[in-house]
């Protein structure tokens, strides 16, 4: 499980700058999750070998100052909720502003790690301005020059040392993990109110801290896995423009923590922009995927022909992903929400399905050689031979072609969906690499 890192501050600190220098090493992960009204990002990065997302809290620019400081307040309590390690950033050139102080003062109350940040340090004639940062009472500032990088090592290296141990709290077994994540009011606790209710047969609440995702383990009906639960997912509340992102960051702890999401989808609502938002979550963090419709007794016409329909709407919007399992339910009067952890399960094991590598060659080479990567600059690209590489979490195939760098998405998506036809890989991701033979 990875840990989660937030980068709090006032505006212009350089906060975005930031952001895309940690995760610059997996640049084509960063894309902007948008909330409701502004862009925030998330990210995944990597140093020294340990893994963990980074959020940028930035975006929060209002007019008027009474507003402005509540929305700063509101996010850095955000950043103080969610994160394990809160990278505080500022100016090395402006020194300390008012703004400053109050984060500062947030910050000095909670009980999270912090990392101070004293940014846009370009030259070291900059660092002795540093000094007067030690004020906060946070600890030693990390000169650093976003926009350069300078000094980001040091920064990344004392980061990484307050990171909390990754395997604090994860379930001994080999056991599935089903997360079960979607917009609120989609109908999540009353699902899971669903599975656990019928009759208590849960042996273990292993939970990590106040808000780390729990574990339930749940065996029933010949059914064994753990059930993650996104930790209390709060009351609305006063929340209401940063809710829509406040669930992307609770949807976030418990997808990376799971094998596969049930992804859960308002029958009256249809596909939000939100939906799409922690789908793409899902995508990016390889997991296996269930889709499902609740409140499918609140839907009139219940004709094969809606169903159609709705199935099609579904795919179409989350395209090009579009081989994985729908299922129409309701929680509330629990009409299959026993097909729904079916489902997960096998997805769950569609992961481990291996195809051989003679079987893989005899039925995909044809296809290629009849519908080739198209050719560049006069240059034939041919694919001689494929294998899918053993041992891997998330089923990946690779293909060996004279040159590899030419053969793009659109050829890529080709191989995926004909391996799909021929073999179950329902709901789980495939990696399609090329390398040269």
């Amino acid at each position: 499980m990875g840990n989660i890192v937030a980068i709090v501050g006032r505006p212009n600190v350089g906060k975005s700058t930031l952001f895309n220098r940690l995760t610059q090493s997996r640049k084509a992960i960063v894309d902007d999750i948008s909330g409701t009204t502004r862009d925030r990002q998330y990210g995944k990065a990597e140093w020294l070998g340990r893994d963990y997302s980074v959020i940028d809290t930035g975006g929060w620019v209002v007019n008027s100052d009474d507003i402005f400081e509540s929305e700063i307040n509101k996010q850095v309590q955000l950043a103080i909720d969610e994160a394990d390690v809160i990278l505080f950033a500022v100016d090395i050139t402006n020194g300390i502003t008012d703004l400053d102080q109050r984060v500062a003062q947030l910050l000095r109350r909670c009980e999270k790690e912090i990392v101070l940040v004293a940014n846009k340090a370009d030259n070291f004639e900059a660092h002795y301005g540093s000094a007067e940062f030690y004020k906060f009472g946070l600890g030693d500032p990390f000169c650093v020059s976003a926009i350069n990088g300078s000094g980001t090592g040091d920064l990344l290296d004392e980061m990484v040392s307050k990171f909390k141990d990754d395997n604090s709290n994860d379930p001994e077994e080999e056991l599935p993990r089903i997360a079960v994540v979607g917009r609120p009011n989609a109908g999540k606790s009353s699902l899971v109110n669903a599975f656990i209710g019928v009759e208590r047969h849960i042996v273990t609440d292993i939970a990590g801290t106040t808000r780390d995702s729990i574990y339930t383990k749940y065996n029933k009906f010949g059914l064994d896995f753990y059930l993650v639960d996104t930790a209390g997912i709060r009351k609305k509340g006063k929340v209401n423009e940063d809710l829509e992102y406040y669930s992307v960051l609770r949807s976030i702890r418990s997808i990376e923590n799971s094998d596969v999401c049930v992804l859960m989808l308002d029958a009256t609502r249809g596909i939000e922009s939100q939906d799409l938002n922690i789908f793409s979550l899902i995508q990016k963090n390889s997991k296996g995927l269930v889709v499902c419709v609740n409140k499918w007794d609140l839907v009139e016409d219940k004709s094969d022909q809606v169903i159609k329909e709705f199935e099609g709407a579904i795919r179409e919007r989350l395209a090009p992903f579009k081989d994985f399992p729908i299922i129409f339910m309701s929680a509330l009067t629990k009409q299959r929400i026993f097909k729904v952890l079916e489902t997960a399960k096998e997805v769950y094991e569609t992961r481990n399905n291996r195809v051989s590598t003679n079987k893989l060659n005899e039925v995909m080479l044809p296809l290629i050689e009849a519908y080739p990567p198209p050719a560049w600059k006069g240059k034939y690209i041919k694919i001689k031979y494929a294998t899918q590489l053993p041992g891997v979490r998330t089923p990946t195939f690779v293909f060996f072609a004279n040159l590899p760098q030419w053969i793009k998405e659109p050829y890529r998506r080709f191989l995926e969906n004909k391996i799909r036809e021929h073999w179950n890989f329902t709901g789980t991701p495939i990696n399609i690499f090329v390398r040269e033979k």
